[in-house]
Order: structure tokens, then sequence, then C-alpha cells
């Protein structure tokens, strides 16, 4: 069960990544970086967490498949929240009011914190074990 979680996390990493890679590039190009620190969280939090806890969940059995699934969603769910709300939130690309810009980038971000924590949650759950 957990190899599906695995693969769902290096799947929506690598998304990131190229993600990342192209903004990265545009910048670099372009000589304009206004995205720098959107670049750096689509790279952090979406290519380098997700991919870590891909490996976790392909590396280790957890005690519990449900906060293993848990942790994926929201791990997704709030990666593409926070980095999305920090783009609408430094270039508001749709010129909606400051408040719900807002409320859209705290919620993600929120909803990241919550995977970092339902995460700690299942590494020190006893009886995880290594895969042979």
């Amino acid at each position: 069960m957990e190899n599906r979680y695995s693969l769902y996390l290096v799947r929506f990493s690598a998304l990131f990544a190229l993600i990342g890679a192209f903004i990265g590039s545009h910048m670099a190009g372009s000589g304009g970086y206004q995205f720098k620190t959107i670049h750096a969280h689509i790279l952090v939090v979406g290519w380098l967490s997700l991919f870590a806890w891909s490996v976790y969940y392909k590396v280790f059995f957890t005690r519990t498949n449900f906060l293993a699934l848990l942790h994926t969603l929201t791990a997704i769910i709030g990666a593409i929240g926070l980095t999305a709300g920090m783009w609408m939130y430094y270039l508001n690309p749709f010129e909606m009011t400051k408040g719900v810009v807002t409320v859209i980038f705290i919620v993600g971000g929120s909803i990241m914190l919550l995977s970092f924590l339902l995460f700690s949650i299942v590494v020190f759950l006893p009886s995880n074990k290594i895969r042979k």
C-alpha cells in the first residue's frame, strides 16, 4: 500500500521539479527575479519534500495506512496550495482582492504544515519496519 503513496509522491515531485527548473531557467534567461521566492518554494516544498517522503514510503512499512494516506493527500494538496497561493500573493495574476489571496496562501501553507505534522507522527509510530 505504501508503495502506491511513494509513487504518487514521486510523480508530483517530478512535476514540481519540472516547474521549478522551468521557472529558474526563465529567470536566468530574462534577468528578472520576481519569481525567486516562488521558485525556491516549488523546489524545496514541492520537489524535495515530496521526493523525500516518497523515499520514506518506499523504504519503510508503516504501522497505519490511514495516516500514510492522510499524509500523502495533505502533502500534495498543501504543496500545490502553498506554492499557488504564494504565486497569487506576490504576483496577483488574476487581480483578486488581497484578502482572498491571503486566505488561499494561508490555507495552502496550513495544509502543508499539517502534512509535516502527520509525517512526524507516521515516522515516530512504533513498529515501522524497513522493507527487505
